[in-house]
């Protein structure tokens, strides 16, 4: 079958799907019931498990207490009988190595009994620990490939859940990943480090404002998650779709998103029931999505839950992830979560909205309605413009992929330099501190009057939103829109928990000394903290259109960095500063920091290699053969017509033939450049393939798309933008 059938055959294809014709019943089970139904969570340990082994199970789940090794086997009785009950034959321990994606070891509960027969076992021991391969997944020179053992050890703030299968279920235990030295391989553990570190540091401010009784104070996220739909007949016409998450060649469709009727539309049949079944299977886990949407660009879409603290959020959205491409299959369809999966439409991000509370004193960057008089407020949000703009180049760096610099800079996407939007209110009450006299007013909210008698009035924000800042104040959080759709949200969450932590520790210091030397003094102290650090800090708050060529001009001048690509960014991750920082708190050792550096340059250099490799292939074997018979066609016209007398126009012609050639010379140049590489190191290999390859690249790519433009339309082999877009 030619490439040109295959690609019309996918077209009637997906223009005659057949939907669903037996949906689930999602009347069956109320949402309140159905919520959480396969989590092994607190109310079915409560139920389940002795009063004393619960209370002390919640104490450490609640308060992180160590957790006492006595209570493993009871605890580990009761899940292993819930999840029989629920269909269960098999367990495992889900962690999350260095790669960014989800992995699992499956075990059964079975065991023979010597008698030929089976008996359901799971014990204490086997809860607790279990025992992957160590070498074989990315750890950076920790573990040499003969130094297999690493062990995964159960999070127990991260509940337990069921995965269904058509087949059959199995229990799924979170766990942190380690190697036999003791270092993480993982996402888990530093995340739990860090928002340890978090807390003490937390606790020793709220502990200088008085506060006596203090609760576990912890960082909490809610992730919106972007992802674009394609009918699986056209992505598996895409060999760039299926080996590199994102299309390679593609010309601009006639009609992309400039008409922005996509944003908010009304969502097509197919993909709201492929919507519902997500949502209905995330209840079931205990994922709180809240939010669907169509958004800007053609065939995308977005999913939002609400807050849960940081931990939870994580493990939640690797699952989110999964559930997403699992449910979409069902319905034809696969679900892309590369950030840059179309060029020139919007990529997507997976924006992490940050805060910190406990359940004494509440959200502690909720600003109240009068925030110049919320002193405490006032702290913890300067807290986070001191982190912020310390330690902008890491943010960058937790950030970077080869994926996301497709992204960052985009129309859509937040600039590659790290500032704060405050908004009006916020700003203006950081102005007044500037001052010497200090904060006395804030702007207030006010209503809105629409004009219209039959509308209600609204309550009016004291302040705009800005979509072009890569680190937004949004009313009680603090939204951080650089993170990518396909990655974890662990490596920003670790990033924020740890800078913000060392900008409470350096306050936390300043008052604890003030208040020693007087015990009245706390208002004083904190005036001069808050002045002090927007003196310094002020530099990264900026409130203005992050898109204009003028920021980044300007952002130059307030010496905020601008890292363009991951190549840039990664250094950051070794350097002295950031190394030292988390030491300091106990997060990351600086051999595990260093790992970190030289995986994810190692996964940035495989990425490309694979999109340069699979460019070659398309380039040499689709788009050149194409071109190249309709040459012949063209060519063998004008001949026919020379034949009979008429002087044909070959303009087209040789307007093609110059592209064929164009074409030839610069898959050459690409092959060449993957040849060349300059010195040692993955570091190296990085900047190559950042300077050399993908420039080349993108040149086969700019001839490959303008044949698209000239080829007759039934030689084309590959699935349009048009097509893969627009038809659902």
């Amino acid at each position: 079958m030619s490439g040109s059938t295959a690609r019309l055959e996918a077209i009637e294809a997906v223009t005659n799907y057949k939907p669903i014709t037996h949906p689930l019943n999602f009347h069956d089970v109320s949402t309140g019931a159905l919520f959480g139904s396969n989590v092994f969570g607190l109310s079915v340990m409560q139920s389940r498990l002795p009063k004393a082994v619960y209370k002390s199970l919640l104490n450490t789940i609640s308060s992180g207490s160590t957790l006492d090794p006595g209570i493993a086997d009871v605890v580990a009785s009761a899940m292993k009988d819930w999840a029989i009950e629920k269909g269960a034959t098999h367990y495992a321990h889900v962690f999350y190595p260095l790669t960014g994606s989800t992995a699992e070891k499956h075990d059964s509960f079975l065991s023979p009994d010597g008698n030929g027969g089976a008996i359901a076992e799971f014990a204490g021991k086997t809860l607790i620990q279990g025992e992957p391969d160590a070498s074989s997944f990315p750890n950076g020179g920790i573990r040499a490939t003969f130094e297999a053992r690493g062990y995964t050890a159960w999070d127990v703030t991260s509940p337990a859940y069921i995965l269904e299968n058509p087949n059959g279920t199995t229990l799924c235990i979170p766990t942190a990943f380690v190697s036999w030295t003791g270092e993480a391989l993982d996402k888990k553990t530093p995340l739990l480090r860090s928002m340890q570190a978090l807390n003490k540091q937390a606790q020793r401010v709220l502990k200088a404002f008085g506060h006596e009784d203090v609760a576990t104070v912890v960082s909490y996220a809610g992730a919106e998650q972007e992802y674009f739909l394609v009918d699986r007949h056209f992505y598996f016409s895409r060999p760039d779709l299926i080996a590199a998450g994102r299309t390679l060649f593609g010309a601009p469709p006639p009609k992309g998103q400039e008409f922005d009727d996509h944003y908010f539309g009304a969502i097509p049949e197919r993909v709201l029931a492929f919507m519902l079944e997500c949502e209905r299977e995330l209840f079931k886990l205990g994922i709180p999505v809240k939010t669907r949407h169509n958004e800007v660009a053609p065939g995308q879409y977005e999913v939002a839950p609400v807050f849960e603290q940081a931990n939870l959020a994580t493990d939640h959205q690797q699952l989110m992830m999964v559930t997403l491409r699992r449910v979409a299959e069902k319905y034809g369809m696969t679900c892309l979560l590369h950030e840059k999966p179309f060029a020139g439409v919007n990529g997507s991000g997976k924006h992490v909205n940050f805060s910190i509370g406990n359940s004494t004193q509440g959200n502690l960057l909720d600003p109240g309605d009068t925030p110049h008089e919320n002193a405490q407020f006032l702290i913890f949000c300067a807290a986070v413009i001191r982190a912020v703009h310390r330690h902008a180049s890491l943010l960058r760096a937790v950030v970077a992929s080869a994926g996301n610099d497709h992204r960052l800079g985009a129309n859509e996407a937040p600039p590659a330099i790290l500032s704060i939007f405050l908004g009006e209110q916020l700003a203006d009450v950081f102005a007044q501190i500037a001052k010497d006299g200090g904060a006395t007013s804030s702007k207030s909210k006010g209503t809105l009057t629409v004009g219209v008698d039959t509308l209600p009035e609204l309550p009016k924000d004291a302040g705009d939103r800005n979509r072009t800042s890569p680190f937004a104040f949004t009313g009680n959080r603090f939204e951080f829109r650089a993170v990518g759709s396909g990655q974890s949200i662990a490596g920003p969450m670790v990033a924020i928990n740890t800078i913000v932590a060392e900008s409470l520790d350096y306050i936390a210091d300043r008052l604890e000394a003030a208040l020693a030397a007087d015990p009245d003094g706390l208002v004083e102290e904190v005036q001069s903290i808050l002045r002090d650090i927007i003196a310094e800090h002020g530099n990264v708050i900026f409130n203005g259109d992050g898109y204009s060529e003028e920021w980044h001009a300007e952002a130059n001048q307030r010496g905020l960095p601008n890292l363009r690509t991951t190549v840039d960014a990664l250094p950051s991750l070794a350097s002295p500063e950031v190394v030292s920082m988390f030491e300091k708190y106990g997060v990351l050792t600086e051999r595990e920091m260093l790992s970190r550096q030289e995986v994810y340059l190692e996964q940035y250099c495989l990425t490309v290699g694979v999109e340069a490799r699979t460019t070659l292939e398309m380039a040499k074997t689709i788009v050149f053969p194409a071109a190249v018979r309709y040459q012949g066609e063209l060519a063998s016209t004008c001949s026919s017509l020379k034949a009979v007398g008429y002087d044909p126009d070959t303009s087209t012609l040789d307007e093609l033939s110059g592209l064929v050639k164009q074409l030839h010379e610069r898959v050459g140049a690409l092959e060449s450049s993957m040849g060349n590489g300059n010195g040692n190191g993955t570091l190296c290999h990085a900047e190559h393939y950042c300077q050399d390859v993908i420039p080349a690249m993108a040149a086969v790519r700019q001839t490959a798309d303008a044949l698209e433009g000239m080829v007759a339309d039934d030689l084309w082999p590959l699935a349009t933008y048009q097509e893969m877009l627009f038809i659902k």
